[in-house]
């Protein structure tokens, strides 16, 4: 059987947001919704490697499974669960194909 083919995922950090790393956790403030986030050491990760042209699963492999000691197909499952929550909170945006810089967020 063949494997299927994936599409690359990317993902690049929501406008008016303020972020700060606390130790191995991030806290992000969203201005439009006076909300608190944190992240935890794995989130912290996705969020700092959200820049619109490197692809998920690449953040996962250079990233993550470099840091832990974790399965790349588990970690994968892990980050794509980590993105549609901060996706559904409005705190990255999710695409198929790389986000221009121009709407990056730096």
């Amino acid at each position: 059987m063949r494997d299927a083919i994936v599409t690359p995922r990317y993902i690049s950090r929501a406008p008016l947001l303020a972020a700060r790393r606390i130790g191995d956790e991030i806290m992000i403030m969203s201005a439009r919704e006076s909300t608190l986030f944190g992240l935890n050491e794995t989130g912290a990760i996705l969020w700092e490697a959200a820049d619109g042209v490197t692809p998920l699963d690449q953040i996962v492999r250079e990233r993550i499974c470099a840091q832990f000691d974790v399965e790349e197909q588990a970690a994968l499952r892990d980050a794509e669960e980590i993105v549609r929550e901060l996706a559904e909170r409005g705190l990255v945006r999710v695409s198929d194909a790389p986000i221009p810089e121009a709407e990056a967020v730096p």
